[in-house]
């Protein structure tokens, strides 16, 4: 059986070492040190993502507050790029998987919340070239991470996969 990390890289087209890339050096402190540059990064992403034109994914986000989707973001990333660990002080450990368990993390999905992430880091002056791709690679493969987990919770439900699985990287 093909495992999480696998399933990622193969839908992704992203190499597992190109995605952890982001650990060979501390993003945190190669943008300064400070939140900032990952305040800035959350609040262009849902400012795209709550203004998306497609009703299906914005309702996606429609539970949750745009401050605190921007909050638990931007908390996240400054934890696993290498700061202090806001997100797991306030929520616990990060488990993404179990976190993003009641969404429809489909194929589909995936690329439209890549859309506006690749939007978002293109906007986002304080993160510096090298970084923003480091970054992109890193969120491709933990976007099909979260895909390939959905697919294991439906199937160990007894749920057919999504119809826009395929043995395919997305283009």
């Amino acid at each position: 059986m093909q495992s999480l990390q696998d399933k990622a890289s193969e839908w992704s087209g992203v190499a597992a070492a190109d995605a952890f890339a982001i650990d060979d050096a501390n993003v945190f402190e190669a943008l300064g040190g400070t939140t900032q540059p990952f305040v800035d990064l959350s609040t262009n992403f849902y400012t795209r993502v709550y203004e998306d034109e497609e009703e299906w994914f914005r309702e996606i986000f429609s539970g949750s507050k745009k401050e605190d989707a921007i909050q638990n973001q931007y908390e996240f990333l400054v934890q696993r790029m290498g700061g202090p660990p806001l997100f797991s002080q306030r929520r616990g450990h990060p488990a993404l998987i179990g976190r993003h368990r009641p969404f429809p993390v489909t194929h589909r999905a995936a690329e439209r919340w890549l859309h506006h992430m690749q939007q978002a880091l293109d906007s986002t002056e304080s993160i510096n070239s090298d970084t923003k791709t480091k970054m992109m690679y890193f969120f491709r493969h933990t976007a099909y991470f979260l895909v390939a987990g959905n697919e294991m919770t439906r199937q160990a439900q007894g749920a057919p996969p999504c119809k826009h699985a395929t043995s395919k990287p997305a283009e």
